[in-house]
Order: structure tokens, then C-alpha cells, then sequence
């Protein structure tokens, strides 16, 4: 195993984190993904891309076999390809995000069972470090005023921005399905993106959608009540998780390991027009982050649990509620770009 326990190391390295564990289960879901030359292969590359050439004068490797084994080890989703100087460059991926959700084409029950068992041992480790991994973006139709919002803080702006979109199952439901546990949400709401034109065409795992389908597909996520989250960064936001708490990797942190503002919360904050509620309820069983509350016939927001996700609004029949933007004291700044969180995060990691 000791190939694996490099590659952990060197996960571990990186600023998402890889956690150890007492038992070595982090070391039995490696196995279960990488051979173990392709194990001691991935831990001897870098975090930032290098060509092959570079990569085989720096460890000796010959350079024809290096191609082929990087190549193969990219396509299933075990390192990250990308250019470099304009040349194909590789790199090593974090395992959340990253590896993980990659393997979503080939996720199976055993994949299934080592990833439970790795997340009830070391996930609050990964997810109690700041910045987070995920920020919520609202509903657009949910803010009262519009021009408040920035591009980066509206999932349809997001949308807009790109030129290409695809759509692929949820992985964590997927897994979760595979347990036994599935929940009721739909699972292909996974929202990819691309800056360039049919970059989803025949792809193995992403079904390509139109701009149309894309806003559709927001929509109906949005009215399953499942809340929209990104990368943490102003820049480079190339995927909308849809998630819930019975299934999210990331807000079962919140609903089974009790760790607060397990997402970072969008700039914006719920509001309740007392006139207009009727104190139906309706709105409360749709929060994931339980930020509702009755307040004798009128709905209470608790101002600290609402992330801004703007979900509840969409359910509200009378349309008493409805997103602010929070004063700017209460905003926390976003990272620019996803280097940046890589640097806060390293820096709160103490690596």
C-alpha cells in the first residue's frame, strides 16, 4: 500500500485536503481507483501542469510511456489534462473536488460503500476549513431588485457567460442511490459549462443541452428545492451544483456532522413581507438550512442560517418573500479566482 499512502500524502498536500484515517480507508478508496503503478505515477506529479517532457526529465521516466499512461489515467478522470505553453500538460487533480466527482460514469456499489466510509471518518476535517469549497448563488427571480445582483452572483448570468452546456447525473445521489439511501431529488441536474461551442458533443458521460435547456434545467432544480452552488470564486465557474442535504457531500456536513456554514452564503438574505403572509408553512418545509421558523402566524427568517439560496421564495404562493441584498459589512469578499482560494485555503490549513 505504500504507493497509495504517497499519493495520499501528496492529496493531502494539495489545498482541498485529503485527510488521513486511523484505519488507512482513504488508502482502500485509492485502491479501488488507481493500479498501483498509477498510484506512485499521479503522486510524483505536481500541482500545477507540466508537459510530459518536463515531467519525464524531472523523474526519469521515459517519455513514450509516460504519454500513454498519462493520457489513459486523464481519460478516466484520475489527473487533470490542460495546456501548458501550448503543449498538453498534466497535472495532479484534488480528490474532492475533483477525482470524486469524475467518476461518476463508473461509480459503482463498492466505490459507493469505500466513499461512505471515508466520509463519516474525515469529511468534517475537509469541510470545516475556510474558504469553503462551494458558495451558494440565489434564484434569479427570487431578488427584489435585480440590479443589485453581480455577474458572478447569478446563476443565470453564469449561464449566460457560456458558450457551452451539458448536464450529467449527481454523483452524490448516484452514491447515495447505490447505499440504498437515495432520496426523492432528481439526479441528472449536474450543470456543466464551456466557454467554447460544442465542447459536450459526444461525450460519454455529459448530455449537451441548448442555452434554453440549460435555463430549464436551473428552473427545474430550483422548484425540486434544491439549492444552487458553485466553485468559490469570482472567475473560472464551470459547473452549478443542484444539492440537497439528504445526499449533497457538502451539506450533509451540515445536516449529519453538525458543521455550520458548511457553504459559503450568497450576498443576499431572505425577507418576509408581514402583510402579504398567510403563516401557510409551505416555505419551511422547503429550506435545507432549516433558517425558517414560525413566529406566531408569520414566518421568521434567522438571518445567520439563511445562506440566500432563494429556494423557499419560489414555493411562497403569496409571494411574501423575496431575496435583499445583505449590507455589505455582513458580505464576505469571494475569492478572485480559484488559485486565490487555493492560497486562503493553504494559508487556514497551515500547508
Amino acid at each position: 500500500m505504500e504507493s497509495y499512502r504517497k499519493l495520499a500524502e501528496q492529496l493531502n498536500a494539495l489545498p482541498n485536503g485529503f485527510p488521513p484515517t486511523e484505519d488507512g480507508r482513504e488508502l482502500k478508496l485509492l485502491a479501488k481507483l488507481f493500479t498501483p503503478e498509477e498510484a506512485e505515477l499521479a503522486a510524483r506529479l505536481t500541482s500545477s501542469f507540466e508537459t510530459v517532457e518536463e515531467i519525464a526529465a524531472r523523474t526519469g521516466l521515459d517519455a513514450a510511456d509516460l504519454r500513454d499512461s498519462l493520457k489513459w489515467m486523464s481519460r478516466r478522470g484520475l489527473i487533470e489534462a490542460g495546456r501548458k505553453d501550448g503543449a498538453l500538460g498534466f497535472k495532479l487533480m484534488p480528490f474532492v473536488v475533483g477525482i470524486y466527482e469524475m467518476q461518476v460514469g463508473t461509480m459503482d456499489a463498492e466505490l459507493a460503500r469505500l466513499f461512505e466510509d471515508y466520509f463519516q471518518s474525515a469529511f468534517k476535517e475537509m469541510l470545516t476549513v475556510k474558504p469553503q469549497f462551494h458558495r451558494v448563488i440565489p434564484v434569479n427571480e427570487t431578488i427584489r431588485n435585480p440590479m443589485e445582483v453581480r455577474p458572478f452572483e447569478s446563476a443565470a448570468e453564469i449561464v449566460n457567460a457560456m458558450q457551452s452546456w451539458g448536464v450529467q447525473d449527481c454523483i452524490c445521489r448516484k452514491q447515495k442511490a447505490l447505499l440504498g439511501e437515495g432520496c426523492e431529488h432528481p439526479i441528472d441536474v449536474c450543470m456543466v459549462f464551456h466557454p467554447r461551442p460544442n465542447a459536450f458533443d459526444n461525450h460519454a458521460v455529459i448530455h449537451a443541452l441548448t442555452h434554453d435547456e440549460a435555463m430549464s434545467t436551473l428552473r427545474r432544480a430550483a422548484e425540486a428545492g434544491l439549492v444552487h452552488s458553485v466553485s468559490n470564486s469570482v472567475e473560472g465557474t464551470y459547473y452549478i451544483c443542484n444539492c440537497c442535504t439528504c445526499s449533497c457531500g457538502i451539506l450533509r456536513g451540515m445536516a449529519e456532522l453538525g458543521i455550520a456554514n458548511v457553504m459559503a452564503s450568497s450576498a443576499f438574505v431572505n425577507q418576509v413581507d408581514e402583510v402579504i403572509c398567510n403563516g401557510c408553512e409551505d416555505c419551511i418545509e422547503t429550506c435545507q438550512f432549516d433558517a425558517l421558523s414560525m413566529d406566531g402566524l408569520l414566518v421568521k427568517v434567522d438571518s445567520v442560517r439563511c445562506t440566500g439560496c432563494g429556494v423557499c421564495v419560489i414555493h411562497c404562493s403569496t409571494g411574501a418573500l423575496g431575496l435583499v441584498r445583505r449590507p455589505e459589512k455582513e458580505i464576505k469578499p469571494v475569492p478572485q479566482t480559484h488559485a486565490d482560494w487555493g492560497v486562503q485555503r493553504a494559508a487556514e490549513r497551515g500547508i
